[in-house]
């Protein structure tokens, strides 16, 4: 094999049409080798500008309009299933959907980076039958779901097994890994960059606030509930198809934000009692991390990625059933103890950019030689 500065690398992802904790994967994998193309389906330069400098390919999936993309998983299994990158010597898909079906050669060593098993298939299955997401289209959706869902599912299983190495973004996701495609992966954490959410000793803590595309499944709801019957300070930061009903269920001491920018965000984290994180099917979570690293303890739902970070009396505590009731019970204990800010800033420091790209590095080297 060759040394890793002669490899010639490619990078994979499924789309680049917005900014989120996939893209920063892919962008730290960028900063490691920063002359590889990175291949993708659809790419919107408006949608995320971190990638001015780089060389990403499309093929006919980019003349359709960006606003199809979520129709789009069956065209993009064709897509990548016939994207074959056998004249590099390594190749790096970041994928939670159709990216890992690439084909190489027996001469090309292939790293999948999944972020989970493609939700619309597995994990999530049911939920988009419930909540698709399309609006007025919905139906048209479910129909989809429902026709495809067998042959895609048989797809993703066969796609899942072309990488020569997975890696998981979190122990829970290894487990559905383990679950649904049956085989083994190592756990890299994703990049959070704690360098820019400070701790603030100086901050006069109150509140509590949450954040997130306000979706059914992020079940934002439970914190509006719980906040508004135990009368306490919440902010609530996003936007999404649940909004005017998470608007509808608030009382009065809950406060919407449509958005805010990474210093508005800083500041919140750093004046708020807690981070409220009751989302049931999260495979990594870095909106948490980036509270803590601002010394801000999470009250999350004791399930999926939080496991990883979250530590009881340390950093937060969990609830344990997805009812307003059992957020409360915890809100109750939470307010009952004094969290110490530092250690719980100190607590998410192996989740920075550099363990990430270390450890990337480190793996890579290895499976290379």
């Amino acid at each position: 094999m060759k040394d890793n500065k002669e490899l010639k690398v490619a990078l994979v992802c499924d789309w680049l049409t917005g900014i989120g904790g996939a893209e920063r994967v892919l962008l730290e994998l960028h900063h490691i080798y920063p002359n590889a193309p990175i291949y993708t389906s659809q790419y919107d330069p408006s949608g995320i500008d971190w990638f001015k400098s780089a060389d990403v390919r499309t093929g006919w999936l980019q003349k359709l309009p960006k606003g199809l993309k979520k129709f789009l998983p069956v065209l993009r299994a064709i897509y990548f299933s016939n994207l074959n990158l056998s004249e590099y010597d390594l190749v790096i898909s970041a994928s939670g959907a159709e990216a890992k079906g690439i084909k190489t050669s027996k001469g090309t060593t292939h790293i999948s980076y999944i972020h989970s098993p493609t939700h619309y298939y597995w994990s999530r299955y049911d939920e988009y039958i419930k909540h698709p997401g399309f609006g007025a289209f919905d139906w048209l959706a479910r129909i989809g779901l429902k026709v495809f869902v067998v042959p895609m599912r048989n797809w993703d299983k066969k796609a899942a097994m072309h990488p020569d190495y997975l890696i998981a973004n979190s122990t829970h996701t290894k487990a559905m890994i383990k679950k649904y495609y049956d085989r083994d992966s190592t756990v890299i954490f994703p990049p959070v960059d704690i360098n820019n959410f400070k701790l603030n000793k100086l901050s006069k803590r109150d509140g509590f606030v949450v954040t997130g595309r306000q979706t059914p499944y992020k079940r934002i709801d439970l914190a509006v509930l719980a906040c508004t019957k135990l009368n306490l300070p919440l902010t609530v930061i996003g936007n999404g198809p649940e909004h005017n009903r998470l608007i509808e269920l608030a009382g009065s001491s809950v406060k919407f934000m449509d958005s805010a920018n990474n210093e508005e965000l800083v500041k919140i984290y750093q004046n708020s009692k807690a981070f409220i994180f009751p989302s049931d099917t999260e495979d990594f979570g870095i909106a948490p991390v980036e509270a803590m690293a601002t010394g801000t303890p999470v009250i999350s739902y004791n399930k999926g990625g939080p496991l990883d970070y979250v530590v009881e009396d340390i950093n937060g505590v969990f609830f344990n059933e997805l009812t307003r009731e059992s957020l409360i019970s915890a809100l109750n204990k939470f307010t009952s103890k004094d969290f110490d800010s530092l250690k719980v800033s100190q607590s998410v420091s192996n989740f920075s950019v550099s363990t990430f790209n270390d450890a990337m590095k480190t793996y890579i080297k290895k499976v290379i030689e």
